[in-house]
């Protein structure tokens, strides 16, 4: 009877281990027919932070240099978008916490600099990386991830209302950086 006790709980063991591998085994796509898709450059080293505007995006096209070039406009569209946006959010910030003698002209001359800070800062993007994938088709999928450094962009964004005599008088560096920074840093905990 002993015996028999030490060869059935084995067994137990065995069937009740191989019963849970299999179902744990299954794959989502069997089951619900989906497929998971891995995004390239999606790691947190690629999302904005405290200290950069980063973006990817891809391009596709029959040509490779074509692809490239298309994903490389997509994602300097794609920081634009949001050195534009972050500046937006920190002049309506700086504008609300100061008395400025025309608010309105103040942040209209201020969102006309941004644009051209940050036409100026997209030609000093630096790519971060790229992954290049041929299609069945013959065609060519190129993603690319740069970034702008936030100091370039606060240093080039301070220069103009530098030099600029009417925003110059009611400019306080310090108070524009100190808004600046916590937006950075906002960023970059969304980011994680």
């Amino acid at each position: 009877m002993k015996t028999i006790n030490y060869l059935v709980i084995p067994a137990f063991v065995l069937m009740a281990t191989v019963g849970c591998k299999s179902k744990k085994a299954l794959p989502v796509q069997k089951e619900t027919g989906a497929v998971e898709i891995s995004v390239p450059f999606s790691g947190k080293e690629y999302r904005s932070d405290e200290n950069y505007f980063r973006a990817k995006q891809l391009g596709k096209s029959p040509d490779l240099a074509t692809a490239k070039k298309i994903a490389f406009q997509n994602a300097r569209a794609e920081m634009a978008g949001n050195i534009q946006a972050t500046i937006k959010r920190v002049t309506d910030q700086y504008t609300n916490q100061r008395t400025v003698g025309s608010s309105q002209e103040f942040e209209n001359k201020f969102e006309e600099l941004a644009r051209e800070v940050v036409n100026m800062q997209l030609s000093n993007v630096k790519e971060i990386g790229e992954k290049i994938f041929k299609e069945s088709d013959g065609s060519y999928t190129y993603w690319m991830a740069i970034e702008a450094g936030k100091k370039e962009v606060f240093d080039k964004m301070d220069q103009k209302i530098s030099n600029d005599s009417k925003l110059k008088l009611d400019y306080d560096k310090q108070k524009f950086q100190q808004i600046f920074d916590a937006e950075m840093k906002k960023l970059g905990e969304e980011g994680k």
